[in-house]
């Protein structure tokens, strides 16, 4: 007998296409929700009632102010209305573009933890130059192994702990993958350092088969829909819609945005409201090599 279909919609927060550095924000969170229209819009409706904005559009910032605490409490809280409908996959952005360059360059993604990647300039230099390598989207930077390898020489030079350096001699022996990589001339559907391509596919794992009603986002191409079909057989259709217009995108937005900052936050209590929505093996599955 086959399994029923469900119906979810999804959103994201923090996503900034194929750029993981210099963006506003360093965690990815997509959320998917599996409400009816109709419960959707009563959720809405109810915030609305209990934050009594004139905003046209509510948002997650909305429910982070300290003065709507008790709302956000209700919404992601059990009995909520979201509570067991709703699902959260967060990435650490950095760390997801390290692990994705180790497994591009070297096949060792489980090398990642012994980069020990901070705000010094000189890491910041390693990881801008291993995004631009990795990026497919067009203009492409021609200079970019060059300035990855003058990074590692840089890191390498002025001192790292020796399970770094390990990692990092391993990374100088393979410029030419690197640069390989650079003069490709059939980039795959999705860029490496796209997060939104396996937040989907995992989603799919998550609730089973399903038609996906999702915020609209360029980079969803009919032809990179139809890949995604044929990466998760069980997405029976994807859908693209503008978030205005179905509440259960709203939702969904919401929920990956609050959960998304919350993450970030020490807030004994409102992490553990979130802990009921970002499954343990969400973030490890997020951040698999593409």
């Amino acid at each position: 007998m086959a399994a029923e279909i469900r119906e979810i919609a999804c959103d994201e927060s923090g996503y900034e296409g194929q750029q993981l550095v210099s963006s506003p924000t360093t965690v990815f969170a997509h959320g998917s929700v599996h409400l009816s229209s109709a419960a959707a819009a009563e959720c809405m409706a109810e915030l609305r009632a209990r934050i009594k904005s004139p905003a046209t559009e509510y948002k997650a910032n909305h429910l982070l102010r300290e003065k709507h605490r008790a709302v956000l409490v209700w919404l992601l809280g059990p009995g909520g209305p979201v509570h067991g409908h709703a699902y959260v996959q967060l990435v650490d952005k950095p760390r997801f573009l390290v692990r994705t360059l180790l497994d591009q360059l070297l096949d060792a993604p489980d090398r990642v933890d012994t980069l020990p990647v901070t705000d010094e300039p000189r890491w910041r230099r390693f990881l801008m130059a291993g995004n631009a390598l990795l990026r497919t989207r067009e203009p492409l930077d021609p200079t970019a192994a060059d300035v990855l390898f003058q990074a590692i020489d840089d890191l390498r030079r002025t001192g790292v702990p020796p399970a770094a350096d390990e990692t990092l001699a391993l990374l100088d022996k393979d410029r030419a993958r690197a640069f390989q990589e650079r003069r490709r001339t059939d980039p795959p559907a999705f860029a490496p350092v796209d997060l939104l391509a396996p937040a989907i596919v995992n989603a799919v794992a998550h609730w089973g088969p399903v038609r996906i009603t999702h915020d609209f986002q360029s980079t969803l191409t009919p032809t990179r829909v139809a890949w995604l079909r044929a990466a998760a057989p069980d997405l029976a259709e994807l859908t693209l819609v503008d978030s205005n217009d179905d509440p259960r995108v709203q939702v969904a937005d919401i929920v990956a945005g609050t959960v998304r900052v919350i993450a970030g936050r020490s807030d004994p209590e409102l992490t553990a409201l979130t802990s009921d929505y970002v499954a343990e093996t969400a973030a490890a599955r997020a951040i698999a090599p593409w």
